[in-house]
């Protein structure tokens, strides 16, 4: 099936009752050209995979646990946004978990949607959603009162048919906060750890139908690798830069003659086989010029790329070699 692009940048998400697939969009030559990320086959009951995107995230904002959990940094009150992996649908109620509360600041989490894909959007992030974001066309945010942001409260939002968006906990019925929700183009969700709230984790999302409920499923293992240490970067490094090594996502290399060989994460197609210097490899040849162009981090770690230089390219049976993509 052709797709026509309607914008410089489009994010395509199609799925199936019984394989949903993620589109991830890159820039060739000024086009945009969409492809299939990632197959996946679940029961007819699956919503497809759902994480906070990995790119499209605040200056002071951290993810990890397969970029479920995201936590804002740095003693500051902003800068804290996040958006889905995807498109959601409208009922489908995203559930997240406050994992830690801070009391050195007012306000908390604000919630919402937008029409505006994370891949369409330059970096830094604004550091406010409201009003920053929620004052530019195709971005709707409310705050969610400070008495259901404390540690350990589960939350739910999403956005009626009617265009609101609801908001409940477990200890509270839900509460339209907010009308007036475009929902003529696809929505992704949009959250702002903000002020009290210092981090969240993503529970995941469920849609009721008539007979049964839909959920989403839980976000893809990251490979495993056996460990040569002659032949890929320390684990301490890797550490030091995304915290618990168990729970960040961490396509460490393999032997260098082969081993386990990850896909590319940006067009899941290709396999990685560029390292950054953070030590993740996580990128194929024909997509690593464009994300040092347009991000300059790793997009997994977002451990920053001072120079081009730095990434090094994986043969099949020799060494890694140092490359340039200038």
């Amino acid at each position: 099936m052709t797709n026509e692009p309607r914008n410089r940048r489009e994010h395509i998400f199609s799925q199936d009752m019984k394989e949903s697939s993620f589109c991830f969009c890159k820039m060739v030559n000024g086009n945009s050209v969409v492809g299939a990320a990632a197959s996946h086959r679940c029961s007819l009951s699956c919503l497809g995979p759902l994480t906070f995107h990995p790119w499209a995230v605040g200056d002071k904002v951290r993810l990890s646990r397969r970029c479920c959990l995201a936590e804002r940094t740095d003693g500051t009150f902003k800068n804290g946004l996040v958006f889905s992996s995807r498109p959601v649908k409208i009922q489908e109620k995203l559930r997240l978990r406050v994992e830690q509360d801070l009391h050195n600041w007012h306000g908390a989490l604000r919630v919402g949607f937008t029409s505006v894909p994370p891949t369409a959007r330059s970096l830094p992030l604004p550091v406010m959603a409201i009003p920053d974001l929620t004052d530019i066309p195709g971005h709707w945010a409310v705050p969610v009162n400070e008495s259901l942001c404390k540690a350990g409260s589960e939350l739910q939002f999403w956005v009626s048919h009617g265009g609101s968006v609801y908001v409940s906990s477990s200890n509270t019925r839900a509460h339209k906060l907010l009308t007036g929700v475009d929902l003529s183009r696809p929505l992704w969700a949009m959250i702002d750890v903000y002020g009290q709230t210092g981090s969240i984790f993503l529970l995941g999302s469920e849609k009721r139908e008539l007979l049964y409920t839909r959920r989403s499923c839980p976000a893809p293992e990251p490979p495993v690798t056996s460990p040569d240490l002659g032949n890929r970067y320390s684990l301490s490094r890797v550490s030091s830069l995304c915290g618990n090594s168990d729970e960040c996502i961490s396509p460490l290399e393999g032997p260098a003659g082969g081993g386990c060989v990850s896909d590319c994460v940006v067009c899941m197609e290709k396999q990685a086989r560029i390292t950054l210097p953070c030590g993740h490899r996580c990128l194929c040849s024909a997509c690593v010029s464009r994300v040092l162009e347009d991000f300059g981090t790793c997009p997994l770690c977002r451990h920053q790329i001072s120079a081009p230089s730095e990434v090094m390219s994986l043969t099949p049976g020799r060494n890694h070699q140092k490359t340039s993509y200038q």
